[in-house]
């Protein structure tokens, strides 16, 4: 029997209550990753402080608590079921931690990420190794809060992708390492390789923004909705679906770093813009898993943006912003070169071969760090231990290695995987798209509104209404299956390296 309509009133404003002090805290986020002045950190870290604790409070309640047993079986639509569903899960996770580790917990974050920029910058990993070993410390005793079956990992990966283990990693990577690393061995020992230094020149920074711009018009995302700026470490954040915002690193010796990051970046966004409207202030309106959303920047960086039917109509778009070099530059050699293998100290500018062996990396030092096998000052040597076994090359720097990634001075172990999956996942959701729509075409006309309403029809409406498993099973009629991604790497660049079959 439906409960009265009183019940789902309640609980709705409390959920909105929620999501508007959410959104306050993904505002401050954004600024003090942005713009805001680097005295401003210590200040602002209390208030965010504060605004968690505050959320954490309401997922708390007994309010909220009482609310979702009254509702749990018995609300009136398949979507506030749903929404049940989620704050029950929040409610579960969160109320065993308490409040006052909590709201210290989330101001340790917000100082550590300043260190962490501060530690980059000057090559100092002693200077940020205090701050993250506190935060290795909250992750341990969180994980041992949640509970976990067989490995304390798990809890961590459940936040970022429900249903994820340590036991399907620990099968899967090997596979897709395996398949990497041989093609790798035989792309490095090819006589037919691209040559980067046609890329090579100073591309002013107004105009890799000005092309990055228009990239993100013709994939569909709303300037209204959004804007694009400038940082350190590339992100999107959805404050809401009305407000949906990029940022880039520009670097003038290699615009890559910029295009495909703004690309990358967008894809994500069009994820969080194209949400059903109607599940706005609920914890519906988001994407459904870290996996699936990081599914959808890879689709559109690698699988739309380094293709060569992309390329066939932007080339033209491109020479027009960029230097005179590039003006009598061949279309294949332009083509190639942006597709060159090589291993690379830095992931987000990785190739597309190589870039999953930096996610391995990172994986199998997360999964011994809060196993407590390894301890923070083990990182740095392990971390060039590993990058030399996985991709052949030793960091000759902190800054370039251990320290590169802004994701640990965040608290967000568990969450490298996605990487990793979501790759995955966006082979499999390719093979899925181009059994009903000419993709090729669609790139080659420049016309990605096709693409752009496939995905939301298939994925992005769906937010959390659909679980990131239920979605690729309805998606692609298969469950995770890493061939896909073997098989277009393989396929890809035994055509560009010209390697025998």
């Amino acid at each position: 029997m439906a409960v009265s309509s009183h019940a789902e009133t309640k609980f709705s404003a409390l959920l909105k209550e929620q999501a508007s002090y959410e959104e306050a805290i993904g505002l401050m986020a954004w600024d003090m990753r942005t713009k805001a002045p680097k005295k401003g950190v210590d200040g602002r870290s209390e208030v965010l402080g504060v605004l968690s604790a505050k959320v954490h409070e309401i997922q708390t309640s007994e309010e909220i608590k009482t609310l979702i047993d009254e509702l749990k079986g018995r609300a009136s639509s398949s979507k506030m079921e749903r929404a049940v569903e989620e704050a029950e899960e929040a409610y579960l996770r969160t109320v065993k931690i308490p409040a006052e580790e909590y709201r210290e917990y989330v101001t340790l974050q917000s100082q550590a990420e300043s260190i962490w920029a501060e530690a980059k910058d000057n090559n100092d990993f002693a200077l940020f190794q205090p701050y993250l070993e506190k935060l290795v410390d909250y992750k341990r005793r969180f994980a041992e809060y949640w509970g976990y079956e067989d490995h304390k990992y798990d809890a961590l990966l459940h936040s970022y992708e429900p249903g994820m283990t340590v036991r399907i990693l620990d099968e899967v990577f090997p596979k897709v390492r395996k398949a990497l690393t041989g093609l790798l061995s035989d792309i490095q020992a090819s006589d037919n390789k691209p040559d980067p230094a046609v890329l090579e020149g100073h591309f002013p920074k107004d105009k890799q923004a000005a092309f990055s711009e228009e990239m993100l018009r013709r994939m569909g995302y709303d300037f209204d909705a959004g804007r694009l700026d400038e940082t350190i470490h590339p992100f999107a954040i959805g404050l809401n679906q009305n407000d949906v915002r990029v940022t880039t690193k520009y670097d003038e010796q290699d615009f890559r770093t910029a295009v495909f990051g703004t690309i990358h970046e967008g894809g994500h966004a069009l994820y969080e813009q194209n949400i059903s409207k109607d599940l706005a202030f609920t914890p519906l309106a988001d994407g459904t898993s870290m996996g699936i959303h990081e599914s959808q920047s890879l689709f559109w960086e690698n699988f739309i943006a380094r293709s060569e039917s992309f390329w066939k109509n932007h080339y033209s778009l491109f020479q027009t912003y960029a230097p005179d070099s590039f003006k009598d530059l061949p279309f294949h050699d332009f083509y190639k070169a942006v597709n060159e293998v090589k291993p690379s100290f830095i992931r987000i500018e990785a190739d597309e071969l190589t870039y999953c062996l930096h996610i391995m990396v990172r994986y199998e030092l997360e999964k011994a760090l809060i196993g407590g096998e390894i301890e923070v000052r083990d990182l740095p040597k392990l971390w060039n231990e590993k990058m030399e076994e996985y991709l052949g090359i030793i960091p000759s720097s902190d800054s370039e290695g251990v320290l590169q990634d802004i994701h640990w001075s965040g608290g967000d172990f568990g969450y490298f995987p996605s990487y990793a999956l979501g790759y995955m996942y966006a082979a499999q959701i390719n093979a899925a798209m181009r059994k009903e729509i000419d993709v090729d075409a669609c790139m080659e006309n420049g016309d990605f509104e096709q693409i752009r309403k496939w995905l939301t029809a298939n994925i992005h409406k769906y937010g959390k209404l659909k679980k990131p498993l239920e979605i690729i099973q309805d998606v692609t009629g298969e469950g995770l299956n890493p061939d896909h991604l073997i098989t277009y790497v393989t396929e890809k660049y035994q055509n560009i390296y010209q390697l025998s079959r």
